[in-house]
């Protein structure tokens, strides 16, 4: 069986210092649970619970993983697998509650949360973690890669899932942080390879690998999905 649960986890509130306007924003949290007929690999864990001053900044609502999980009609204990798009306490919050389950990390992220001032401690060394360091790109089970897509942090990544139908469900995290965005940095990559004069905006030279121009025919992506939108970006001219 092939299928993609999207879980909502919850929302936080950025201050507008960081949303870049004059009011905050409300943001939701969203995790993917990935179903293939390897198991149940889950991408991203949801909203840990923060020390004070976080909890301030921030004022997150959580919603229970297991109760996102039960609404699909799985339990923490059936999850085979966990990737973290990287390890912020909005993302690896519920590792502790699948203690003993394998975590798929970029080595430079592991390394980066362990040196501390980075996110909650708690959330990335708990009683029964079990990590696998990645140095790059991966494939975790046939049709399932991981990619590195540093820039919200160093050691961010992102999957690509096989359609059986062709093409790929690119699950981006916080890669971008919304889906204009990242429909706006395809235009970009666009024009330059259309030989566009410049000025042109830059973009992410690892878009290249996401949007997969040597895949098979119908090989790029069908959707992107993203970690604090729920608006999803999907090619033109897709019916």
């Amino acid at each position: 069986m092939h299928a993609i649960h999207r879980l909502d986890l919850g929302y936080f509130v950025r201050p507008a210092a960081e949303a870049g306007g004059p009011e905050p924003r409300v943001e939701p949290v969203l995790a993917y649970l990935v179903r293939r007929p390897e198991g149940l690999l889950l991408f991203d864990t949801g909203i840990g619970g923060g020390d004070p001053g976080t909890e301030a900044h921030y004022r997150p609502v959580r919603r229970p993983l297991p109760a996102a999980l039960a609404a699909v009609g799985v339990a923490p204990a059936d999850i085979d697998l966990v990737v973290n798009c990287h390890l912020h306490f909005d993302h690896c919050g519920g590792n502790p509650l699948l203690a003993g389950t394998p975590v798929l990390v970029q080595a430079a992220e592991l390394a980066t949360a362990r040196r501390g001032d980075y996110t909650i401690d708690a959330l990335v060394d708990f009683p029964g973690a079990v990590y696998r360091e990645l140095d790059g790109e991966a494939e975790v089970w046939p049709g399932v890669r991981v990619v590195p897509t540093p820039g919200h942090t160093d050691g961010h990544q992102s999957l690509l899932v096989d359609h059986p139908d062709g093409g790929t469900v690119v699950l981006a995290g916080q890669a971008y942080d919304f889906a204009s965005e990242f429909g706006s940095a395809v235009l970009a990559r666009r024009a330059a390879a259309e030989g566009v004069a410049p000025p042109l905006p830059g973009y992410r030279p690892w878009l290249d690998r996401l949007l997969r121009p040597d895949a098979p025919a119908g090989g790029g992506p069908r959707r992107v999905l993203f970690a604090h939108d729920n608006a999803v970006w999907e090619p033109a001219g897709q019916s």
